[in-house]
């Protein structure tokens, strides 16, 4: 496993995906949500309710050097507050196609393509795209419906690898990177278990046993839990992945809340 600079990277968790954290310097945001609760139209005559507010405003955030945009399409991951923010940030790393539809500042990134970033102490930070999944099957099964995302493996000298999984329902996609980046330090994984009807109800992201068997396989020395809180198509919540990590004998890999 690769160095840590400290015994745990401090992850803050503001609600729903969105988490920042600062990495060789730099400070990264997760799909950015601040929005007030209310019904959101996602078309096609369907919404999503978010139930919380955020923990947190843009303007509280301070300086964002980046945000690691799952995908831009839905606003449980990107809401109005979070795409204002979009323009203030020197760089969005996101989709190929999300980059095209948000423009200025956007970079999209396909599966295992990286970017180097500058450390403001010299040195690179490298980020790399990874395969994530919206649901049951093959991405070319399930982008058609519910779109593109992509996670994020962040690596660096002497810095700990951090994965930030996405909206990625597919156990098979961690197993692939796995085999590439693990063991992993730390693992923001996106759980929740969401059920919006689309593919005859079935999970679109992890849930709680699914996020367990990612850790597992991944070689996680920590999880982080985001994506499990404040909307109502979420039917999981961080007690049962809390209650899954511990079936699993591992309920100490997880990040306290």
């Amino acid at each position: 496993m690769s160095a840590s600079l400290s015994p745990e990277l401090p992850v803050h968790r503001y609600g729903g995906p969105t988490a920042l954290f600062e990495y060789g310097g730099l400070r990264f945001l997760t799909d950015p949500t601040f929005d007030e609760p209310g019904v959101y139209p996602i078309g096609g005559g369907r919404s999503l309710t978010k139930l919380a507010p955020s923990r947190t405003t843009p303007a509280a955030l301070g300086r964002v050097d980046v945000v690691l945009l799952s995908h831009d399409e839905h606003p449980d991951n990107l809401d109005h507050s979070g795409r204002a923010l979009l323009a203030d940030v020197p760089l969005t790393l996101t989709t190929t196609g999300g980059a095209r539809r948000i423009g200025a500042g956007a970079t999209g990134l396909a599966d295992w393509e990286s970017v180097d970033l500058d450390r403001p102490g010299g040195g690179t930070v490298t980020v790399t795209g990874v395969p994530a999944v919206h649901g049951p099957g093959t991405k070319e099964q399930v982008e058609p419906v519910s779109g593109q995302v992509i996670g994020f493996v962040l690596t660096g000298e002497g810095l700990p690898t951090v994965y930030v999984s996405g909206d990625n329902a597919s156990l098979d996609a961690v197993r692939e990177i796995a085999d590439r980046f693990g063991p992993v330090d730390t693992a923001v994984l996106f759980a929740g278990a969401p059920r919006t009807g689309l593919f005859d109800d079935a999970l679109l992201v992890l849930d709680g046993a699914g996020a367990a068997e990612a850790a597992r396989l991944l070689g996680a020395r920590r999880v982080v839990p985001v994506h499990c809180d404040s909307w109502a198509h979420f039917t999981e919540g961080r007690e049962d992945v809390v209650k899954a990590f511990a079936a699993a004998g591992i309920g100490d890999r997880l990040a306290e809340d």
